[in-house]
């Protein structure tokens, strides 16, 4: 869920280019036209989990949507719930805690849940909310491992519900033409392709993100996430086979979970591609060589301030405010009844291969991508 170093949810840094542009979010509007030329309300969005990101991100992302609003909130905690009633406007009848979750199904006013919960609990409550007649986001890392994955996939399938995953760089205009650089072979056939996404983690060292029964993983599971990300959308291709290593300098601090990887990727026809995450490194960046020369993203993955570079010719996209064009998308989606385009088996995709990054880290080893 987290993104990366100084343009992290912990630090971000809006751009004075933020919401400007032919990507970007203009002000809330009451509805939208759908084709048939009627007029569809705002779709209800209740957050799940009121931590940094939500808080941080996505609520502040909501004020400026045009096909969904912030219309409840999920938490365990009675003065978060307070403090968010005032400052959002949220009717009492609109906040559930996770005793009485199941009553959200009763709820009209609620369209779309979002996990934004530790990894652990992202399959109960997506399949708790899609049980409860609701479409899901479900933030990434997915789950735990890819069987939780097909598992959440299923439950939203037997319940009708669409599921989406929260890519939100899959909007981002800068992420958007490497995908159509690397997939259309612009500048030819890619030769290499090499990533890292990583911070240096200085917080509360009893957070969820460092207990390894909540988070499945450290910085693999946190940042890796975008690496991997990143060289598959670049390619458009999935890998077959992996090879892991690590590294581990603060021991005492990183217990539970890892702390850097390096990986290999094998993908269809021999290509190899280098990537690696770490909670002990600065890193935003995603490079691709190419037969006619060489496109790169620097920083890559964050939340704002996002740069780019075709042979050495800076990308002129704007900075958008990627959540709210994740959510509106996604809004769309379920209006229209048609699937994102990030939905649950994108995540799945990306759980694949970490499962296959941890085996090779056990056995020191190329291991399959099942």
């Amino acid at each position: 869920m987290a993104s990366s170093n100084k343009f992290s949810r912990r630090s971000f840094i809006r751009t004075g280019s933020l919401g400007i542009g032919a990507l970007a979010l203009g002000p809330a509007l009451s509805s939208f036209v759908l084709a048939t030329g009627k007029a569809k309300k705002k779709l209800g969005i209740a957050l799940v989990g009121l931590g940094s990101y939500s808080g941080g991100q996505l609520a502040p992302a909501l004020q400026h949507t045009k096909d969904c609003y912030l219309a409840g909130i999920v938490t365990g905690t009675p003065a978060k719930a307070v403090d968010w009633a005032k400052k959002y406007n949220i009717p009492q009848k609109n906040i559930y805690n996770y005793q009485n979750f199941h009553e959200i199904a009763n709820n009209p006013d609620i369209d779309i849940v979002y996990v934004v919960l530790p990894v652990s609990m992202h399959k109960e409550y997506t399949i708790k909310a899609a049980q409860a007649g609701k479409h899901v986001i479900c933030e990434k890392p997915m789950a735990l491992n890819a069987k939780d994955c097909e598992d959440m996939i299923a439950a939203c399938k037997k319940a009708n519900r669409l599921l989406s995953i929260g890519y939100r760089l899959h909007f981002e205009p800068h992420n958007v033409e490497i995908m159509r650089l690397g997939q259309q072979h612009i500048l030819g056939n890619i030769k290499h392709i090499d990533t890292g996404n990583g911070f240096t983690y200085n917080g509360d060292p009893n957070a969820w993100r460092l207990k390894k029964a909540l988070a499945g993983g450290g910085g693999l599971m946190d940042m890796g996430i975008y690496s991997i990300q990143g060289t598959r959308y670049t390619l458009g291709q999935e890998p077959v086979a992996v090879k892991a290593t690590q590294q581990k300098l603060r021991p005492d601090f990183f217990k539970e979970v890892d702390e850097t990887v390096f990986w290999e990727l094998e993908f269809p026809g021999g290509l190899k591609t280098t990537g690696k995450s770490s909670y002990n490194n600065d890193w935003s960046y995603l490079k691709v060589e190419a037969e006619q020369g060489n496109f790169e993203l620097g920083p890559a993955f964050g939340y704002g301030g996002i740069e780019g570079s075709v042979n050495g010719n800076p990308m002129k996209y704007p900075q958008i405010i990627q959540q709210a064009a994740q959510m509106d998308d996604f809004a769309k989606c379920v209006t229209l009844n048609k699937p994102s385009r990030v939905p649950g088996e994108e995540g799945l995709k990306d759980m694949k291969v970490v499962d296959a990054i941890y085996k090779s880290l056990d056995s020191g080893k190329w291991e399959r991508i099942s």
